[in-house]
C-alpha cells in the first residue's frame, strides 16, 4: 500500500512550503493538490495556482511523486495545458503524475461564461480531453478536431522526460470514466458515490470497486498494470480524525484491493479539520520516513 496526501493551494509559499517538504520527509509516496479556480466553502479565501505550486513544490522535494488531483477540461485546453505539463515533468525530474477528471458543476464551470453542461456532454468532453493530451504528450505537430476541443498543428517538443508519456491517474465512478482510466490510465482513481453514514459510504464504494473490477476484465488490459486510487476523505468521517479512524480505513481500503491511499493535510476548521499532531501520529505508524 501506498500513502500520497493533497496540501490544499491556500497558504502563501513562505508557509506552504513547509508542508511539501514535512509530507515528504514524513514518508508519503506521492504529494498533490486540487486544481480550481476556487473551491466549495473555501472559494471567498486565498486559493494559488496549481501549475506554479507544484512548480515549487518540486525544488523543495527531491523523491516524492506531484500531482494533480484532479484537472478538468472546465477552464483547460490541452494545447495550452501540455506546455505547463511539459514543464512540470521537466522541473520534477520526471515525478509529475496527472491526475484528470470530468469536472465539476461548481464555479469552475461557469467562472469562465460557459454553462453547466449535462452528464453525457461533460463525459464525451472529458474523453476528448484526455485523448488529445495523451496525443500531444506522445506527439509533435498533432491535429485534432473534436466537439469541443480543437487543435492545428501543435508542437509539442521536448516531449516527457522519460521514454513514455507522463502517468495519467483517471478519476472515474461510472463504466464510461472508467474505461478511459483503463485505456489511458497508469491508475484509476475514486472518491466513491457518496453515503449520509460512514458504513453506507464503504457498502456504495464496495459496488464501485465491483463495477470497475467488471468493466476491466472485459477489456484486454492487465488488471495487475493498473493502480486503485482511493480518496479517502470523500467519505463523512475524516480519514485523519484520529489514528483509529486512518487504520480503519486503511484496512478496509485494502480489503477492497486499493494500491494507493490519499488523504488531505489537517486545517484548522471547515473542510478536513483536525490536528497535525494527528497526521505526524499516523505518519510514524503507516510510512517510512525519509533521512
Amino acid at each position: 500500500m501506498r500513502f500520497g496526501i493533497v496540501i490544499l493551494p491556500e497558504f502563501r509559499w513562505s508557509e506552504a512550503a513547509r508542508r511539501w517538504r514535512t509530507a515528504e520527509e514524513l514518508g508519503f509516496d506521492h504529494l498533490w493538490t486540487y486544481d480550481h479556480l476556487a473551491w466549495r466553502s473555501l472559494a471567498d479565501g486565498p486559493w494559488f495556482g496549481t501549475v506554479p505550486t507544484l512548480t515549487a513544490a518540486a525544488t523543495v522535494t527531491t523523491e516524492a511523486r506531484l500531482g494533480t488531483f484532479v484537472a478538468s477540461p472546465n477552464f483547460r485546453h490541452p494545447a495550452s495545458f501540455v506546455r505547463e505539463l511539459l514543464s512540470l515533468d521537466d522541473i520534477s525530474g520526471g515525478r509529475f503524475t496527472l491526475g484528470l477528471g470530468a469536472g465539476g458543476i461548481g464555479f469552475d464551470a461557469t467562472v469562465l461564461g460557459g454553462s453547466v453542461l449535462p452528464p453525457m456532454a461533460r463525459f464525451r468532453r472529458f474523453k476528448e480531453f484526455v485523448e488529445l493530451l495523451d496525443l500531444l504528450l506522445t506527439e509533435d505537430h498533432v491535429t485534432y478536431r473534436g466537439e469541443f476541443f480543437t487543435a492545428v498543428d501543435a508542437r509539442t517538443l521536448p516531449g516527457c522526460l522519460g521514454s513514455a508519456r507522463l502517468p495519467f491517474l483517471v478519476a472515474g465512478n461510472g463504466p464510461k470514466a472508467m474505461g478511459v482510466a483503463i485505456e489511458h490510465g497508469a491508475g484509476w482513481s475514486t472518491t466513491g458515490t457518496g453515503g449520509e453514514t460512514l458504513e453506507e459510504w464503504w457498502r456504495n464504494l464496495r459496488v464501485v470497486t465491483e463495477k470497475f473490477n467488471e468493466t476491466l476484465a472485459a477489456s484486454d488490459r492487465d488488471p495487475a498494470s493498473i493502480d486503485r486510487y482511493l480518496q479517502l476523505d470523500a467519505g463523512p468521517v475524516f480519514s485523519l480524525s484520529s489514528p483509529e479512524a486512518f487504520a480503519d480505513a486503511a484496512g478496509r481500503a485494502a480489503e477492497l484491493g486499493f494500491t494507493d491511499l490519499v488523504t488531505h493535510w489537517p486545517r484548522p476548521d471547515d473542510w478536513y479539520a483536525g490536528r497535525e499532531e494527528t497526521l505526524f501520529e499516523v505518519a510514524g505508524k503507516f510510512l517510512t520516513p525519509r533521512a
